[in-house]
């Protein structure tokens, strides 16, 4: 029996197995919401590469010679307009997916397997709702073909036992054949696996935690009310220091490689977490005597990273940090008070965006003398800073949490 070009077979089980992995999938993205954001980032991967995989089908249709039809007549012509209808499925899907993507509200960048940039096309935002109901449209009309033209086989390899499935097959094996087939449900299967399970437990920890926080953020910003302005607020500090004037001249602390500025903030339920590689800090601190204490701390937000490409990419925009005007953030306390035996907490200023804003921060001190590990904690109103201003920062939790860590030298002045 004349078979399809090898090249022939591989692309239609690929594709066949992709379309069943794409439908399963998209079916469950709408309840999905933004735990999806993932699962809607691999389905446009996906959509582009049957898009891509289509294009080269059809030019092996044309490049290498097929099988001759096997029937005529009517039950021919119906195959032949089946064929043609599931290519226009798998070119009119993808096609009006990134028309879709490309005219959203939302300007999310779509990063191919999260490495190739797929520039958006050049489409108004008008022509977003015909593209939306259009792959809508062409996903059921490409799962009644889809379905067609398994019957269509089905007749032809149980009913008239003409073996017309082997021409799709690379050799006459059955096993083959089954395992070519078992792609399809395993596509369904997988599609349906990767979609996320319910809700993520963010820890009722990490709850407290955020609420212990936005008491310290309050305090700040009361103490700021009723002083008038962070200037007065650290005025009456140095006052009340100097009726206790320190040892000696705090020590200068260096901050030692390795260390950590993690941020986190929930979004529809899970939990979005990231850091930043680059920062500075500057600290005077005698931990003895925290009424000395002089911090600061240079981020550049820049380096901001939450693990995901495209959602990384999307955190430089003017959405959340704005990062072409508004390069790096900047957190300065002059003086600390001591909360327990190695607990401090430092009110001051911090700069994002643009804004300035009274900020807390808790950290605690382990080790001794000039050697000492720092952790601490805060937690920061993102809309305050205009940090999450768009229609994609929805269901974004309204504080996001701060954590460091690191190791610092100190040496005395």
């Amino acid at each position: 029996m004349e078979r399809y070009s090898r090249i022939a077979i591989i692309l239609h089980w690929t594709i066949a197995a992709l379309l069943a992995f794409q439908i399963s999938l998209g079916w469950g993205l709408e309840e999905a919401g933004a735990r999806g954001f993932a699962a809607f980032q691999l389905h446009k991967s996906i959509g582009i590469s049957i898009l891509v995989l289509t294009l080269a089908r059809i030019a092996v249709r044309y490049w290498k010679p097929r099988p001759a039809p096997m029937e005529g007549g009517l039950t021919g012509a119906l195959a032949k307009a089946v064929h043609l209808g599931l290519y226009v499925f798998m070119l009119g899907g993808p096609l009006t997916g990134w028309a879709l993507v490309s005219t959203a509200k939302v300007t999310v960048p779509t990063l191919i397997f999260g490495t190739i940039p797929l520039p958006h096309l050049p489409l108004p935002h008008g022509v977003h709702e015909a593209a939306e109901n259009a792959h809508g449209l062409i996903a059921w009309i490409g799962i009644a073909l889809f379905l067609l033209h398994v019957a269509g086989a089905l007749r032809h390899h149980v009913l008239m036992r003409d073996g017309l499935i082997y021409r799709m097959v690379p050799a006459r094996s059955l096993g083959m054949m089954l395992a070519l087939i078992a792609a399809i449900p395993a596509g369904l299967f997988l599609g349906k696996a990767i979609l996320p399970k319910g809700v993520a437990a963010s820890a009722p920890a990490a709850v407290a935690d955020n609420a212990a926080e936005a008491v310290d953020m309050a305090e700040a910003n009361v103490a700021d009310a009723a002083a008038g302005n962070v200037v007065e607020a650290v005025a009456d500090n140095a006052a009340e220091a100097a009726e206790e004037a320190p040892a000696g001249p705090p020590p200068v602390w260096t901050v030692q490689p390795g260390g950590k500025i993690g941020f986190s903030v929930t979004n529809d339920g899970d939990t979005i977490a990231g850091g930043f590689s680059r920062w500075t800090a500057d600290i005077v601190m005698d931990p003895d005597h925290p009424e000395t204490a002089s911090i600061s701390v240079d981020i550049d937000l820049a380096s901001a990273s939450v693990g995901d490409p495209t959602q990384t990419s999307m955190l430089a925009g003017d959405e959340f940090f704005g990062v072409a005007a508004h390069p790096r953030a900047k957190f300065v306390a002059k003086g600390a008070e001591k909360t327990g035996a190695n607990s401090y907490r430092a009110k001051g200023t911090l700069t994002l965006k643009g804004v300035s804003k009274p900020q807390a921060i808790r950290f605690t001190l382990s080790g001794t003398g000039l050697k000492r590990k720092v952790e601490g904690t805060g937690t920061i109103a993102r809309a305050a800073f205009g940090v999450g201003n768009g229609d994609s920062s929805g269901g974004l939790a309204p504080n996001v949490s701060l954590t460091f860590a690191f190791d610092a030298a100190g040496k005395l002045p």
